[in-house]
């Protein structure tokens, strides 16, 4: 999504906070915020109009692989797991569970926080016809790539702020 780029600083995770939902107006109805719970579960927090057609209910604090059949929820919960944890943005080609082969959709997944210590993810879903009451398979894995370079474990990233530096300052004393 070009909001999310285009608000992020290069190597920060964009806040919550930063998004505008009016920048989003175009795709708002196919967008979601998830929030992950455990190990790859994550609870929808927001999810469009669109989204909410094709789960045939309102999603708002249900898990975000109700969307899915259950043979993809495990690489589902993979994704989000490296989505919000690794800080990557990942990109799912999806068909419909009761399809062949072909596929219906992309799902963008983008790392989001919601203050320093809380981690959530974005989510977009490309699509033009999904019916009604709708299941995903996972075709395939396009893109996990990272956001945040890696650091030491001592080491803490900024969050959308401005990066600082530590410097050593070498101070000599003398008793003369």
């Amino acid at each position: 999504m070009a909001c999310w780029k285009n608000l992020r600083k290069p190597g920060y995770v964009l806040d919550r906070a930063q998004l505008d939902a009016r920048r989003l107006a175009g795709v708002l109805n196919r967008v979601f915020l998830a929030e992950p719970l455990g190990k790859g579960i994550a609870h929808l927090r927001f999810a469009g109009s669109t989204l909410a057609s094709i789960a045939g209910a309102d999603l708002r604090g249900l898990p975000l692989c109700c969307l899915f059949s259950a043979e993809a929820r495990e690489t589902l919960a993979e994704v989000v797991e490296c989505v919000a944890a690794d800080r990557r943005l990942a990109t799912l080609v999806l068909t419909l569970d009761r399809c062949c082969v072909q596929p219906v959709a992309q799902l963008l997944l983008l790392p989001l926080t919601d203050g320093p210590e809380k981690r959530l993810v974005l989510g977009c879903l490309g699509s033009n016809l999904v019916p009604p009451r709708s299941r995903f398979r996972i075709l395939r894995r396009i893109a996990e790539l990272p956001v945040v370079p890696r650091t030491s474990a001592s080491e803490t990233v900024g969050i959308g702020a401005t990066p600082s530096r530590r410097y050593l300052k070498l101070v000599h004393c003398s008793d003369e």
